[in-house]
């Protein structure tokens, strides 16, 4: 049995309305989408505010991707403005995933400082102290600073991406095997 399908929307469209009246056009999409994205973010972890900025940033994205003549548009304008929105929200997680600029100092002489039973949260630097200056130079400049691994390669040495990929990986599971001894050792009773 075929079914009725109808194209979809014209990118062309999109532009024009938000060329014409932007305004009403934005109004538009966050009438209909806002609710999807919101409703998405909370379920998956997030608040209405985060919800808001997401949202925005998606909606920012759409319209200049229209504006520029850059977007093809497969679906609706608002399933795609979705699709952007979980797509920034999953990368807001990875980002939230990593270790939080507050939790390291800024001075790398500082992590091999002991920690204070006041202060728990630092006990996982004492580990990155102890794998050495290069391992602890790269872990810091991918998770703590976020740099590329292309200027990790160059600052380090590295003949590729790649080595610092492999480099990275094997100083974070030298770190993962040194935290999981002290906790199995802690756990053992004496």
């Amino acid at each position: 049995m075929n079914y009725p399908t109808t194209p979809p929307p014209s990118a062309a469209a999109l532009r024009q309305s938000l060329l014409a009246d932007r305004e009403q056009a934005l109004t538009r999409l966050y009438c209909r989408t806002f609710p999807l994205v919101r409703r998405y973010i909370e379920r998956h972890g997030g608040s209405a505010h985060d919800a808001q900025d997401v949202f925005q940033d998606a909606l920012v994205i759409l319209y200049e991707q229209a504006t520029g003549g850059t977007l093809t548009l497969t679906a609706a304008p608002g399933t795609y403005l979705v699709g952007i929105a979980r797509n920034l929200w999953h990368h807001e997680q990875r980002r939230r995933a990593r270790l939080p600029y507050e939790a390291l100092p800024d001075d790398a002489q500082q992590l091999a400082e002991e920690p204070t039973e006041a202060e728990p949260a630092f006990a996982v630097l004492d580990y990155v102290a102890r794998l050495g200056e290069q391992c602890r130079n790269v872990l810091l400049a991918f998770y703590y600073f976020q740099q590329p691994l292309a200027q990790i390669a160059a600052a380090h040495g590295y003949r590729s991406v790649r080595s610092a990929t492999v480099q990275k990986f094997k100083c974070l599971e030298r770190l993962r095997a040194s935290v999981r001894a002290a906790l199995h050792s802690q756990a053992l009773p004496r």
